[in-house]
């Protein structure tokens, strides 16, 4: 479904974690992060144990120049992903956590 009829549905008052993925994954796939990440933001609410949400809740932040809230989502989502046993979604999340550990020095010694 194209970025129009998910937002069509959301109007309507169709919300849900699903609508709010697919809401979620157009906007980054469409260059909006930060809408993107709104979208994420709401559907993990609605279901916090939503893995693959809060691993695209956190590549969106990162898109969006937040490098710090991307790492927050994506150490939530390792969480969530280990309880429920999801682990290629564990896997992705943690190789995405390397990579910006490896990429903002500065920022892991801040966290750190």
């Amino acid at each position: 479904m194209d970025i129009e009829t998910l937002e069509r549905m959301l109007a309507a008052g169709k919300d849900s974690a699903l609508l709010r993925f697919g809401l979620g994954k157009s906007w980054l796939d469409a260059g909006d992060p930060v809408r993107a990440a709104t979208h994420l933001g709401r559907c993990v609410v609605l279901d916090p144990d939503y893995s693959a949400a809060w691993k695209l809740l956190g590549k969106a932040w990162l898109a969006g120049g937040q490098p710090q809230a991307a790492r927050e989502a994506w150490q939530r989502g390792l969480s969530v992903a280990g309880s429920k046993g999801d682990q290629q979604a564990r896997k992705e999340m943690q190789v995405f956590l390397r990579r910006l550990d490896r990429d903002s020095p500065a920022l892991v010694a801040k966290a750190g």
